[in-house]
């Protein structure tokens, strides 16, 4: 199994693939170098691999790469960021309560 996490900012969204086949997105709404993550999707034939949670990765990591910073509405994404610490950076310090980080 090949998974590949990229960026279509056509369609304001990080997408997971699966051998080439789309299995979720994470949307995004971009404010200069503001990420906010309001919803994450992986479609139901896709669910249980962990895929969840290498989308999240892979998107925060390229916003890391980037210079910017991520408000983590959905509710997956601040478990994730809990799970991997090396991303709280990412949420700013005046917004990590809002997101119980």
């Amino acid at each position: 199994m090949t998974t590949t996490v990229a960026d279509n900012p056509a369609s304001s969204r990080f997408e997971i693939t699966v051998d080439g086949e789309l299995a979720g997105f994470l949307d995004y709404r971009k404010d200069g170098d503001e990420y906010a993550l309001p919803h994450t999707r992986i479609y139901t034939e896709f669910e249980g691999r962990g895929l969840g949670t290498e989308l999240v990765r892979g998107a925060l990591a390229e916003i890391a790469e980037r210079g910017g910073t991520a408000l983590p509405y959905c509710p997956f994404v601040p478990k994730v960021i809990r799970d991997h610490p090396e991303f709280l950076e990412l949420v700013p310090k005046d917004q990590r309560d809002t997101f119980g980080l």
